[in-house]
């Protein structure tokens, strides 16, 4: 486990977090085959990593382009978001990261808490292109996230689609 990085860390000591806590997943999941278990554990060891993930969590895809809330860390998160709705919705109608600095400059923000300022939300996408969910982090501090979180929870959703991504993105993807 990690001391919590503040959100004052230069982007070096980011990308070097990222880094520790690439090789701390990989080796949590290391023979791992269940997608819950596995979203629970990259929720917790990036929760505990960075100061300002106040809210970390996972939306899986579901029957009629929805997405259902995962395991997480935090505070309640919403239920059920449809795709294109909020910056979850948005991330998986485009299957493109979204790191958004005002969550209330964003055009149809789905406020799941009162207290979430800037959001990053990227996408999981199998190898044959099929969205199996998303991971969203929300911090409480104003644009909290950097191009570097961005690209370290990109590689981190990456290894997850590849690895879990193989058939079906219902509740449980069979591995």
């Amino acid at each position: 486990m990690f001391e919590p990085l503040p959100l004052t860390a230069p982007p070096d000591a980011r990308a070097a977090r990222y880094a520790d806590v690439e090789r701390a997943i990989e080796s949590l999941l290391e023979g791992e085959d269940d997608w819950v278990a596995a979203m629970a554990s990259v929720a917790s060891e990036l929760h505990q990593a960075f100061d300002y993930y106040d809210w970390t969590g996972f939306y899986r895809a579901a029957a009629g382009e929805q997405l259902v809330i995962g395991p997480f860390q935090g505070g309640h998160g919403c239920l059920r978001i449809p795709f294109g709705k909020g910056v979850c919705g948005a991330a998986a109608r485009t299957r493109q990261a979204q790191l958004v600095p005002d969550v209330q400059a964003f055009e149809g923000h789905i406020a799941c808490s009162s207290t979430t300022l800037s959001e990053l939300v990227v996408p999981i996408v199998a190898p044959d292109g099929r969205l199996i969910g998303v991971l969203d982090v929300d911090s409480d501090a104003p644009a909290a996230f950097t191009k570097v979180d961005q690209e370290g929870l990109q590689r981190v959703c990456e290894r997850l689609g590849a690895r879990f991504g193989g058939a079906g993105a219902d509740s449980t993807p069979p591995l």
